[in-house]
């Protein structure tokens, strides 16, 4: 038996929401492209956005510990692909198009610069005379302008709504900046599904990799509520952590807010009686989102997390040396632009020599800039 893209534009037809984005009806391609045979649009996107260089350079990329802490804490890809099949899961509940979703959110910490959220504060302000860096607008950047795997554009082409899609992508860690893509239109529901997806995803591994880490210990998270809810669902009496019991513990609360957030925007469409996509961009509030009570939950764990980890000697030292580091290849860079590779250079007269270097350094991995400026201290 043959399944063709036909063929699975009509199960998508079938099987997802009036709501939903169906691939054979997307606004399409920048530079239009003959149709795959054996796969959708959205998932021809996913498949192009899995096989860049910058998705593999996050394997590399701190997430909250640097990567020479240990070989078990999540770096930028684990946590990219706990987003998506968290994504996922909550797309099939809600007869959203998964493949979307997906595409969405492998892509949507690729413009992530070594050292996580310390590395693009230091970048920013390098270059707060020149545009400012923002790993959502670089994301962006990647798969139209920066990867260079196609002889007829730059860029991966990708379609209309994965490009919207992470234009959207909104968390308590990243802000939108929507221009050119319907600024007056909020995401559409597969973009909010992979925003929710990332803050669920982020809250709890984030507390699991606390623990492990031995910051975070297990009377520290007795204050929160979701902890307590998930230590009660489980019968565990509280008496002693063991590596089981954590693994537990963190996919039980994992558990709670998947269900809760599907129950409750579930509630949510069949009240409004949204029947397209255009219906739920139309709305003045996002459709998927937590209940009040859940989102005290999550504000609990946020609290928690700045209080207790993110200022800890551990993870906040990490500024100091990506400063150190940052401006250190920033300055020698801007400097001797032929120290940059030539097809860096290459890109100096049309972006400009602080855009240029910004771009090599965002790209780079945790180890090849320490690599890099032990070279440049050496020399």
């Amino acid at each position: 038996m043959l399944i063709t893209r036909k063929q699975l534009e009509l199960l998508e037809e079938k099987n997802i929401a009036p709501y939903a984005h169906k691939s054979c009806h997307s606004i399409g391609r920048e530079h239009p492209e003959t149709k795959p045979l054996y796969r959708t649009e959205f998932q021809r996107d996913r498949d192009r956005i899995i096989h860049t260089t910058a998705f593999r350079r996050l394997e590399y990329k701190t997430q909250v510990f640097e990567n020479n802490e240990g070989d078990y804490y999540r770096t930028r890809l684990t946590h990219t692909l706990e987003v998506t099949q968290i994504g996922r899961t909550i797309a099939r509940a809600l007869a959203a198009n998964e493949d979307l979703v997906e595409a969405i959110c492998l892509a949507h910490d690729l413009g992530h610069p070594p050292f996580g959220h310390t590395g693009e504060r230091i970048l920013n302000h390098l270059i707060s005379h020149h545009g400012g860096f923002d790993h959502n607008k670089q994301s962006l950047r990647i798969v139209t302008e920066i990867e260079s795997r196609y002889p007829n554009f730059k860029g991966l082409n990708l379609t209309w709504e994965v490009r919207e899609g992470m234009v959207k992508h909104e968390t308590e860690y990243d802000i939108s900046d929507a221009k050119s893509y319907n600024p007056d239109l909020r995401a559409h529901i597969e973009a909010q599904i992979a925003n929710a997806a990332d803050e669920l995803a982020y809250n709890a591994h984030d507390l699991d990799d606390g623990l492990r880490s031995g910051i975070l210990q297990p009377n520290h998270l007795n204050e929160l509520t979701l902890w307590q809810l998930a230590k009660s669902s489980i019968n565990w009496d509280g008496k002693e952590l063991t590596e089981l019991t954590r693994h537990r513990m963190i996919r039980r609360m994992i558990g709670l807010q998947i269900h809760q957030l599907i129950t409750h925007t579930n509630n949510q469409i069949k009240n409004i009686q949204v029947s397209s996509p255009i219906d739920i961009q139309k709305l003045e509030f996002n459709l998927v989102e937590q209940s009040h009570d859940y989102k005290n939950y999550n504000d609990e764990i946020n609290n928690l997390l700045r209080s207790k980890l993110f200022t800890h000697p551990r993870v906040s030292n990490m500024e100091k040396t990506a400063k150190t580091i940052l401006g250190k290849l920033f300055t020698t860079f801007i400097k001797n632009p032929d120290k940059l590779p030539i097809t860096i250079q290459a890109n100096i007269n049309e972006l400009g020599i602080q855009r240029a270097v910004c771009d090599y350094i965002a790209g780079m991995t945790d180890r090849f800039a320490k690599s890099e400026y032990n070279q440049i201290i050496n020399i």
